[in-house]
């Protein structure tokens, strides 16, 4: 004789759906990890015998938040020294104070070198030379941490690094190595200063790409868990994923356990497949025999161009706004139409790297011409970044049926650079511009990009409806969205842009019983006040979780 399956009714305070056609209730119905039904108790307890949990009676519920572009190494970052600009807190809780001269950079660097064996490579994350008055770092920095010991120095932005002389040597980079990126004094001595991918590839191979393979670690995982729960999030990308067999299996085996706190989303790294779809695709198809109810593989990421605040995003004219040369093309304008048909064709859903508009223009000229070979309804291209996108880009994402995920937190981080030095004001005060993707019916989500910025939907949230940067201004007032638009980006708007949306992002009868609990309601509280709302705890599969650490 078979056993009913259980049916628990979880009551709240409110409970915010997100489903337009629903979007109050009081409780919610859960059985066997999915939300049977949404409404009053009266409404629920048609569906028969059910246990009453009152844990959120006093709480705030929303759907699991969704980060629709960030990256594993948010959580495995953290064995290395964070060098930032900015106040950061790690998976423990500890708040990292951020550092404000170069010479506390040094000092923290040495600090943390103390600790490692003898020759062993030492690895910061999180510095980025725009804070400094100009002042860019070098090997002459670097070898006053350490003239013996290997020393790389990760930017923020993941698209440039500075490592010091015995690193150069190790790379075999010197004055006659032809590779562009590769920043130099005046008498064309390498500086340390490397810029982009092919720039930073001889690094990297040495030292085993940590930046990348930390966060399929067991404990990297763990980690990122840790940090998923503090930040609300119940789903999430790693948005470069180098398809390697340890990693993956490591991952497959740690998201599938009962109490693992989100589910993952990669995409595939086109880069590290050297250009070759094929062969890219092939590994892809054998990937996403490990997908289950936690992991969805099947995307692929291209990048296009470079960073904005790194000087190596392509700008269409005027340029730069100090000035600095354009940037690098990552993937030339050539190769990208060829590789942009290629996944098209082969039915995957592409997500672009595009800071800069040139990089945007290319991207989109390279869908319209693969759309027009090959017709593909509901293909969800979707351009990540796309920071300096305007209306008439906006205008045929909409006509192509693109989505765009726009990086909110830059406003917050680095919009007082980008408002004096790279963008200038009047351009500056579109950037990320949610409210035009609104007006164009262009499909958007917003995120962090971590660990480039915290993971912290609600602030990434905060960041769309404020435009505040880090000094107080404004940014764009006109390009600000309602607290409501907003919390759709960061639930439904990055689950459609993931093709997601049928499974979580909303809380309605079928989904994932994937739950945020808030301490107070979004929609209740000032706008200013919404990055402040403190996450109580997540439901994944109908799964009430302890937060690690708390």
């Amino acid at each position: 004789m078979s056993v009913a399956p259980r049916t628990t009714i979880y009551s709240a305070r409110s409970i915010l759906t997100m489903n337009p056609a629903q979007p109050r209730a009081t409780h919610v119905a859960v059985r066997e990890g999915r939300i049977l039904g949404v409404g009053s108790l009266d409404d629920l307890t048609g569906w028969g015998p059910a246990d009453l949990d009152e844990r959120y009676a006093g709480q705030v519920l929303m759907p699991g938040l969704v980060e629709g572009h960030c990256h594993l190494p948010e959580g495995g970052m953290w064995k290395f020294a964070y060098v930032g600009f900015y106040d950061r807190r790690g998976p423990d809780g500890r708040l990292w104070p951020g550092l404000k001269r170069l010479d506390a950079v040094a000092a923290r660097l040495r600090e943390f070198g103390q600790g490692l064996a003898k020759g062993e490579t030492l690895i910061g994350w999180g510095f980025d030379p725009i804070f400094f008055g100009g002042q860019r770092m070098s090997v002459r920095d670097l070898d006053a941490v350490s003239a013996e010991r290997p020393v790389v120095v990760m930017h923020a932005s993941m698209h440039l690094m500075n490592v010091n002389t015995p690193m150069l040597a190790r790379a075999g980079i010197d004055r006659d190595t032809d590779i562009e990126g590769i920043s130099r004094f005046d008498d064309g001595t390498p500086n340390g200063e490397l810029c982009e991918f092919a720039a930073m590839f001889p690094v990297m191979r040495l030292i085993g790409s940590p930046f990348r393979t930390v966060g399929l670690s067991e404990d990297g995982l763990r980690l990122f868990g840790q940090v998923a729960q503090w930040a609300g999030v119940t789903t999430a990308t790693d948005l470069v994923n180098e398809l390697g067999d340890d990693g993956l299996a490591t991952l497959a085996r740690v998201t599938a356990e009962p109490d693992y706190p989100v589910r993952i989303v990669p995409a595939a790294s086109a880069l590290a497949f050297a250009g070759d779809p094929a062969a890219c695709l092939a590994r892809l198809e054998t990937a996403r025999r490990l997908n289950h109810g936690k992991l969805h593989l099947g995307m692929v990421k291209l990048v296009v161009d470079g960073s904005i605040q790194g000087f190596t995003a392509r700008l269409r004219w005027p340029g730069y706004y100090n000035g600095a040369a354009n940037g690098i093309w990552v993937i030339a304008p050539a190769e990208l139409d060829t590789l942009v048909q290629a996944y098209h064709d082969a039915g995957v859903q592409l997500h672009i790297h595009t800071n800069g508009d040139e990089a945007t223009e290319r991207a989109i000229d390279a869908i319209d011409r693969a759309l027009r070979r090959s017709p593909r309804p509901d293909h969800r291209h979707t351009l990540q970044h796309c920071q300096m996108a305007d209306a008439a880009q906006f205008r045929r994402m909409a006509s192509l049926g693109l989505c765009v995920n726009l990086f909110a937190n830059h406003i917050f981080y680095w919009g007082d650079a980008h408002h004096a030095l790279t963008m200038g004001p009047d351009r500056a005060n579109r950037m990320d511009a949610c409210a035009s993707a609104m007006r164009a019916g262009v499909p958007f989500g917003i995120h962090s990009d971590a660990p480039i910025t915290p993971l912290g939907p609600l602030f990434t949230a905060w960041c769309a409806v404020n435009r505040q940067t880090a000094s107080g201004r404004v940014l764009g007032e006109s390009e600000r969205i309602s607290v409501d638009a907003a919390l759709h980006a960061i639930t439904l708007g990055a689950a459609y842009t993931l093709h997601l949306d049928h499974l979580v992002g909303s809380i309605e009868v079928g989904k994932q019983a994937d739950f945020c609990a808030l301490q107070d309601d979004p929609l209740a509280v000032p706008p200013e006040s919404l990055k402040d709302i403190a996450v109580l705890g997540t439901m994944v599969g109908g799964r009430p979780l302890a937060r690690q650490g708390a």
